[in-house]
């Protein structure tokens, strides 16, 4: 009878592994120049429908591609705008006015005249940089009735800061609109998430230490955050910055001044009910620094942020809203 009664525990216990152990699908390759990675409780890979939806993408926002609809607005072509991009322009604008200039899509002549992203890197003088503000900012492009109207024709847009937490959105749709509710989508670093992970925990995800030179994701940790049905999305200088005179100078620039910012705040990870959203506001926080980026939040409840700084002895601190979940 003990025997019997082992037999029928081992075999609940079996059964109940069964239970909780999920069929986790993984997809991954690179898009926008970077990569992308798609974890998915299916019984059979989505692979076509994946890489599908992040073409359309890259053929919306990749500025670096001259096919892309993004690169035939900056060139001043004529062309059709899809719905993706009218989405994504459209929030960026909404963003804009919210952080009062601090993300700003049409700042893209300063990244350019920086040498982030192409050309070379080097200090551009007070002359040049007074010229680009003639034409560079979001007040001086406007979407009407599906078409782009610039007030300038030397306007144009960078969509990086927004169009990859975008994607992972879009994916999270075409998931979840086919029944698969357990999922993590990562597009260069910006993170959609719903459900349990094959563990079936919430989903672990790292925060990087921001350590120049710190190029490789993972490897030095500053904390990790379980997160589950959001968008997630850090923003930092540490990896994409050049030096001048001593002076490390930060890709995320301010279009106040279009200079790279400033401050203590060395990375911002920001928790929104969507990617894009958590993408272009990780980005304005690099630009507001700390102390009105906790202002911010302070006033915008609907978001949580996860702030890397450094205190004036030079030591990592951290601030986090309160539902940030940190992994002890």
């Amino acid at each position: 009878m003990k025997t019997l009664s082992n037999f029928f525990a081992l075999l609940s216990l079996f059964l109940l592994f069964l239970s909780c152990t999920k069929t986790y699908q993984e997809t991954r390759g690179r898009i926008f120049s970077t990569h992308f990675i798609v974890k998915y409780d299916a019984p059979s890979p989505l692979v076509h429908k994946i890489i599908k939806e992040l073409q359309d993408c890259d053929l919306s926002f990749n500025a670096f591609n001259p096919n892309s609809i993004i690169s035939k607005v900056n060139r001043n072509e004529p062309v059709e705008l899809d719905s993706l991009f009218i989405v994504v322009f459209n929030r960026g604008k909404e963003i804009h006015a919210l952080t009062h200039g601090a993300f700003d899509m049409a700042a893209a002549p300063y990244f350019k005249i920086w040498g982030f992203g192409e050309g070379v890197r080097e200090l551009p003088t007070q002359v040049k940089l007074d010229s680009i503000a003639h034409f560079a900012g979001m007040d001086k492009i406007e979407v009407l009735n599906g078409i782009i109207t610039k007030a300038d024709p030397r306007v144009s847009l960078n969509a990086n800061a927004i169009a990859k937490g975008f994607s992972s959105d879009l994916i999270a749709t075409r998931l979840m609109a086919v029944g698969i509710d357990n999922f993590l989508i990562e597009v260069g670093g910006e993170i959609y998430c719903k459900g349990v992970n094959p563990q079936g925990k919430k989903w672990s995800v790292a925060i990087d230490t921001p350590e120049f030179g710190n190029l490789i994701p993972g490897i030095e940790r500053q904390a990790t955050l379980l997160v589950s049905g959001v968008g997630l999305a850090t923003s930092g200088n540490y990896r994409n910055y050049f030096d001048s005179n001593g002076q490390k100078m930060g890709h995320t620039i301010d279009p106040s001044t279009g200079r790279p910012a400033q401050h203590n705040l060395l990375s911002a990870t920001v928790v929104a009910s969507n990617c894009m959203s958590a993408d272009a506001f990780a980005t304005a926080f690099m630009v507001m620094g700390l102390e009105l980026s906790i202002l911010f939040l302070e006033s915008h409840p609907y978001l949580d942020a996860y702030l890397i700084y450094k205190d004036e002895s030079g030591s990592f601190q951290a601030y986090s809203t309160p539902n940030i979940t940190l992994h002890i």
